[in-house]
């Protein structure tokens, strides 16, 4: 597991991907037994030239965590509607449009936490410049935020293969 202090590892995420992937494919092909419906668009998708730019002109908009770049490097974004209560990676485009209409958010550590994912309760994800990943308490860009995991791969870890079971 990535410490604090340590950057993230772009061939950890490629596995990441590549683990979450297969292991949607599986959950979603007994989705619909059951549950008795169909499964949403879930989708881990992995950057492509366009997605790059996207994080070429979020760098240069705001100083963003290594972390933030080295994941969008690898993944343009994720959609996971049917784990759990789901779980949402923005695109770096969407987090730079959020960026422009409501700038960082305030967490403890730092004032200028990147909100880069939510989930199905529109909980906010950001993080900041230590690394951490902190949660909004309500679905609120103003409102507090608690710590959800250590690092970016720390909160990979929270929504990915492992929940995908």
């Amino acid at each position: 597991m990535n410490v604090s202090g340590e950057r993230l590892d772009s061939e950890w995420v490629r596995g990441w991907c590549e683990e979450t992937t297969a292991a949607l494919k599986t959950v979603m092909s007994s989705h619909l037994p059951t549950h008795g419906f169909p499964p949403g668009d879930n989708a881990v998708v992995l950057a492509t030239d366009e997605s790059s730019k996207a994080t070429d002109a979020l760098v240069n908009l705001t100083p963003i965590p290594s972390d933030l770049t080295t994941l969008y490097w690898v993944m343009g974004e994720a959609s996971l509607p049917d784990v759990e209560h789901g779980y949402f990676i923005h695109s770096a485009s969407t987090v730079a449009d959020h960026f422009r209409d409501y700038g960082a958010v305030q967490v403890d550590d730092d004032p200028s936490a990147i909100v880069f994912a939510s989930d199905g309760g529109g909980h906010l994800f950001a993080v900041s410049g230590s690394g951490r990943v902190w949660k909004s308490i309500t679905a609120s860009w103003f409102g507090d935020f608690e710590v959800a995991a250590e690092s970016v791969q720390g909160f990979l870890e929270q929504v990915g293969p492992s929940r995908c079971r």
